[in-house]
């Protein structure tokens, strides 16, 4: 009888463990979405920052960079900034690095 109860005991905690790890991999998948839309969003505001004051949007990151202080981790993401013309909103394109998605 002891011996059921302990087995029985085992098995609830795998399953609790096994139910916060899921949960825990959930949150993280969310919050790396929200990352990535954070970096795009600061690109984008940044070329609208440019746009607004110089009448212009740049023509490459280096110079949000240098101008409007535009920072995010250059290891963890791919910023894909595509200005077709100085009147025309850029295309951006925010990827991050070893994603599996």
């Amino acid at each position: 009888m002891a011996y059921r109860r302990e087995l029985a005991v085992v098995l609830l905690i795998v399953l609790l463990l096994t139910g916060v790890w899921l949960l825990v991999s959930r949150i993280e998948s969310a919050n790396d979405g929200a990352q990535t839309q954070f970096v795009q969003d600061a690109v984008r505001n940044a070329a609208l920052t440019c746009y607004a004051v110089e009448g212009a949007y740049p023509e490459d990151l280096e110079y949000l960079r240098a101008h409007y202080g535009l920072a995010y981790d250059e290891s963890r993401y791919y910023v894909n900034y595509d200005a077709f013309a100085s009147n025309l909103v850029p295309e951006i394109t925010v990827i991050e690095v070893g994603a599996s998605r």
